[in-house]
């Protein structure tokens, strides 16, 4: 009998999936995953070429098609512009959203709205652009990535803004799934806890490793696990999931 983490080949054959973020760090590894799935993967990125060949070269290699493009999320309005430059998906998956820290005394308009317009705005239009096609084909799939300890509301000290917009992606995802349910399709929260990945600085990689269980930080790959689970599984609607260690910070 397979586990529940075992890859199953297969599981998304002929589904197109959408993977904003999808060049690098968790983002690259639910890529991969989608592809070992069977998905047909249009991956996003930023700014990197080389990054974008080298994760479409290594879906490829899983047996899976695979194309993608680079552009730069510049405000929510690239939600529109990435939505149409890929087919409708079947999966969407957004893992990407900007991590800025500041003392919630000293935060500015600009701040703020930089926070909310990344990490809630974004997200938010792409789902409202991917739902109705779902619900067309009576089948969907959506992953947000919220951030660390933002599975319930909770105070923060220096990540405020940040943490209320990831925090609010939950109202987002229930809401789709009470919109959609009935349509099959999922929205979900994903929460990773302190996961160490190429982009990570030298002084968050010592930080992660002080404050993580055990001393040993999350990698992409087991966060990539979760992520599939999660997509797999239709019992999962409108829950935000920590995957955390049980971190306490």
């Amino acid at each position: 009998m397979k586990s529940s983490h075992e890859m199953v080949p297969g599981t998304f054959l002929g589904k197109k999936a959408l993977v904003i973020g999808g060049t690098g760090g968790i983002g690259r590894a639910v890529a991969l995953a989608l592809a070992e799935r069977g998905a047909e993967l249009t991956v996003h990125g930023g700014s990197s070429g080389e990054r974008l060949e080298n994760t479409l070269r290594a879906i490829r290699e899983r047996g899976a098609k695979g194309d993608g493009f680079l552009l730069r999320i510049e405000s929510p309005v690239s939600a529109e512009e990435i939505t149409a430059r890929a087919p409708s998906p079947d999966i969407l998956v957004c893992a990407w959203g900007p991590f800025k820290q500041g003392k919630l005394e000293a935060l500015d308009r600009e701040f703020w709205q930089s926070m909310a317009e990344s990490n809630l705005v974004f997200p938010g239009i792409l789902v409202s652009l991917c739902l109705r096609g779902m619900m067309e084909r009576n089948w969907g799939r959506i992953l947000l990535f919220g951030g660390t300890n933002t599975a319930t509301i909770r105070g923060f000290t220096t990540t405020t803004a940040y943490s209320a917009a990831k925090t609010a992606l939950g109202v987002l995802a229930k809401s789709a799934a009470l919109t959609a349910a009935s349509r099959g399709v999922t929205c979900n929260v994903l929460c990773p806890g302190l996961t160490d990945t190429e982009y990570t600085t030298e002084e968050l990689l010592r930080y992660n490793s002080e404050k993580s269980p055990g001393g040993k930080p999350l990698t992409p790959e087991q966060i990539a696990v979760t992520a599939l689970h999660i997509l797999e599984d239709a019992s999962l609607n409108g829950a935000v999931i920590p995957a955390d260690q049980g971190l306490v910070l």
